[in-house]
Formats: structure tokens, sequence, C-alpha cells
């Protein structure tokens, strides 16, 4: 059973940074990519960023130049950091790993709160 385990998060303010880890039970190289999913109140979850098994990085437009997703895959951990954060990047950011049959794993969530 895959089990991926997060880190980080918390309240800062605007213009202030956070960093999110995400550390996996088996080999990140297993997956088809890892990465982050947020879901703020009463919204969608949204996809923020992924990396695919042969590195290439993905963003959502409203992060891209703020946040910046990198692994380490003797630690079986995947890292996200976000810089520059404003109020709406407030939610609940889930860690994921995916399969290519779109099978997903999800971690057990993390808040990140940015005060205006």
């Amino acid at each position: 059973q895959v089990q991926l385990e997060e880190f980080g998060g918390g309240l800062v303010r605007a213009g202030g940074s956070l960093g999110l880890s995400c550390t996996a039970s088996q080999n990140i190289f297993d997956f088809n990519a890892m990465g982050w999913y947020r879901q703020a109140p009463g919204k969608e979850r949204e996809l923020v960023a992924e990396i695919n098994v042969g590195g290439r990085k993905d963003y959502a437009d409203s992060v891209k130049g703020r946040f910046s997703i990198s692994r380490d895959g003797p630690k079986k951990t995947v890292y996200l950091r976000l810089d520059n954060l404003k109020p709406e990047d407030t939610g609940v950011y889930y860690c994921f790993a995916r399969i290519l049959s779109n099978r997903f794993w999800w971690g057990q969530g993390t808040q990140v709160t940015v005060s205006g």
C-alpha cells in the first residue's frame, strides 16, 4: 500500500515563503508523476504543480514563477517551494502520486494560510 506523508505548510503573510515536502513509502520513480493539488474553501481541488518520471515540471498558470517543484530520489521525497505567496494561495495542499492508469494516491493534506 502506497503511503505519502506530507510536511510543511502553516501561516504566512502575503509575500512570504513556505516549503512543503512529501515522502513516499516506496521508490518515487515507480510513479508516472508526483506533485500537489490544493483545495480552497468552497472550491474544487486544482492541480498546482507536478513533476513526471522524466523530470518534466508543470505548474498551474496562477503559480508559475512563484512555486518550484523538485525531488530527491534517494530520500523518496518531492518538494514544493512556495514564494511570493498571495492570499488566494490559501487552501489545503494535497500531495499525490499517479501511475499511467490514472490511479492516484494522496497524502493527508496540509494547510497553507496566507494572510493579507
